[in-house]
């Protein structure tokens, strides 16, 4: 069976987590910038209030409750990788709040023909 015929497979980068802690009033980096473009990107509020997340570490782009979480399937229906839309590599997500107890947690996934 010849690659080419062969969908992109979805790869998962490093987890990516900051404690309740280390969130406050300002915005915190939630781990490192994106390696690769995302095709579905996963956030996990396991913290005990609302908590306003950033792609930019200035401006407030959505919130999560507490216990709550974000399913962004950008693209993983796709099978080719030209042209597909995506988050873009280097995008680092930022949050903000004031929780007491838990984490966040932002998983990312990116498509590659690498078998």
């Amino acid at each position: 069976m010849s690659s080419a015929n062969l969908s992109v497979r979805l790869y998962p980068e490093v987890l990516r987590t900051l404690a309740a802690g280390s969130i406050s009033g300002t915005y915190t980096g939630i781990g490192t910038a994106f390696l690769y473009p995302s095709r579905l990107l996963y956030i996990v509020n396991n913290t005990d209030v609302l908590l306003t997340f950033s792609v930019d570490g200035i401006n407030p782009h959505w919130v999560i409750f507490g216990g709550g979480f974000l399913l962004l399937d950008v693209t993983t229906n796709r099978s080719d990788s030209g042209g597909a839309l995506n988050i873009a590599q280097g995008t680092r997500i930022y949050v903000e709040g004031a929780p007491t107890t838990g984490s966040v947690y932002v998983s990312t996934f990116y498509g590659s023909n690498a078998f």
